[in-house]
């Protein structure tokens, strides 16, 4: 498992300073089913924006 999770999106709820994630858990999903080819076809659905 992944010890440090990154995260360049500044406005996400859970950024935290030097581009950590400070999520408990990330949830990442394929626009294609079960599998995905590249990062293009995936997305972080644990994004929450700032408030």
């Amino acid at each position: 498992m992944a010890k440090d999770v990154l995260c360049e999106v500044n406005n996400c709820n859970y950024w935290a300073q030097g581009n950590k994630c400070s999520a408990d858990q990330i949830y990442v999903v394929s626009h294609t089913g079960s599998t995905a080819d590249n990062q293009k076809e995936t997305d972080c659905k644990t994004f929450e924006p700032q408030i």
